[in-house]
């Protein structure tokens, strides 16, 4: 039998209140039940709120794509992650979040994205280099796939690679940030008031600081940079001088800063986690690894926008690669209305819990839900499930506006990197999945690099 992926020890029985958020707070998928997997709806009730997790496409449907402004995103998640990122477009509802997307999602449309590619592709060569100067060593591949998203977006966003002092900077900050901070606060809790204390960690709130204070820097050098007209055209300063077409306003500085760190979170935390899975997925299964390689070969990548459509197999690896490690785990929204899901009442207030972790691999949705099949996206699999049952970019008017942009970078960033190279397992360092941020291994994911001959 084909050996599965890892995957974490579900909870065995029931806990209190207490336990669970202690056990959440540890790791978000060893904390809840095995039944998820196959329930199409559970309830979860605390003193305070009550929660609805949904499986089932059509109340998916409903939430995300029919009435998505009835279900906003929940205060109660976002609470943990406002000192990084403020009131950026990932935090906020209505008119606001509106009137954010009017400004941004202009950015990633049409040729843009052809236009991004050869800062993505420089920042590919670069990762390949960094990574060719280790071969024959264990590396720990999360921390060289966070390296390499980092250098996309810097090169997209700013034109400058992770080279650069603040960028640089900016990533070390970030790397310190993304441990100490947990997704879940004690607001998402406890119903408290906005002007009390949040209870944040002192040390998370000193590196969302810093990280902003250098973000800032950026933009304000950006801004001054526009208004001379020696603006490079990247996605900076096309965000920037983005007008709302029902206002005519641009970002403030304020504003603009909120958006990076978004951006920057979405953009290379998401990416990184899904990247580094890619790799181990390919050292866990040598001959799909060597299928990659072929077509990578095969197609030369001289670094044309054209490239990236004709690599196939790679896209169906990538594919079931976010399947199984969705980066974004859960997703919070709130019900603004009475409801009724199935056979329950949904009061006003309640959190409605989607969960790509679980609904990815719900067993009676996907077929062999745990196995690793990247066939399957060139079956009927990909019609019917990719269709209601696959989430990694959440679904609707809020699905993630650079998720053609992720999906490019991803495809491209493994080519490039198991082109030339080649990744092994390492005996007894096989990773286990938790979830903070994103979904990361516990102890990170220790591969062996070999350079690829034409005799291997």
């Amino acid at each position: 039998m084909t050996e599965l992926p890892p995957k974490p020890k579900a909870r065995e029985g029931r806990v209190s209140l207490r336990q669970y958020a202690k056990l959440f707070r540890q790791d978000i998928l060893s904390a809840q039940p095995a039944k998820l997997y196959h329930a199409w709806m559970a309830e979860f009730r605390t003193p305070f709120f009550r929660s609805f997790l949904i499986n089932q496409p059509e109340l998916l449907k409903t939430v995300l794509k029919e009435r998505p402004m009835d279900f906003p995103k929940s205060g109660r998640i976002s609470e943990g992650l406002r000192p990084l990122l403020g009131e950026s477009v990932f935090l906020t509802n209505g008119e606001t979040w509106l009137r954010q997307r009017r400004i941004i999602d202009p950015a990633f449309e049409g040729g843009r994205l052809r236009d991004t590619y050869p800062a993505m592709w420089q920042a590919s060569l670069a990762a390949q280099k960094r990574l060719a100067a280790q071969v024959g060593q264990e590396v720990e591949i999360e921390e060289i796939a966070s390296h390499a998203a980092a250098d996309v977006i810097f090169r997209t966003l700013f034109s400058i690679p992770i080279e650069d002092e603040i960028a640089s900077e900016v990533f070390r900050e970030f790397r310190a940030y993304q441990r100490s901070q947990p997704i879940l606060n004690v607001a998402a809790f406890l119903p408290l008031p906005r002007w009390m204390p949040r209870f944040f960690r002192r040390d998370t709130k000193a590196a969302a600081k810093r990280i902003r204070g250098l973000i800032k820097q950026l933009t304000d050098k950006r801004m001054a940079e526009i208004q001379a007209g020696t603006a490079p055209d990247d996605l900076a300063t096309k965000i920037m001088t983005t007008k709302d077409p029902e206002t005519g306003e641009t970002f403030t500085s304020e504003e603009m800063v909120d958006q990076v760190a978004i951006f920057f979170l979405a953009g290379h935390e998401t990416s990184a986690s899904a990247l580094a899975w890619a790799l181990y997925l390919m050292a866990l299964y040598p001959d799909w690894q060597e299928k990659l390689a072929e077509e990578a070969q095969s197609l030369g990548l001289s670094g044309a926008f054209s490239e990236v459509s004709k690599l196939r197999l790679t896209r169906d690896v990538f594919r079931e690669t976010l399947r199984l490690y969705p980066p974004v785990p859960m997703m919070v929204r709130e019900a603004t209305c009475p409801e009724q899901f199935r056979d329950r009442k949904v009061p006003v207030g309640a959190q409605i819990v989607l969960s790509p972790w679980h609904l990815h691999r719900h067993d009676r949705i996907w077929s062999d839900p745990d196995a690793f099949k990247p066939e399957r996206w060139q079956g009927e699999e990909a019609k019917t499930c990719g269709r209601d049952a696959y989430l990694p970019f959440s679904a609707g008017p809020r699905v993630c506006t650079g998720a053609g942009f992720a999906m490019v970078e991803g495809v491209l960033l493994l080519a490039v990197l198991l082109r030339d190279l080649r990744v092994e397992r390492v005996p007894g360092k096989d990773p286990i999945p938790e979830a903070h941020l994103t979904v990361r291994a516990r102890d990170g994911i220790v591969l062996k690099l070999r350079k690829r001959t034409a005799e291997n």
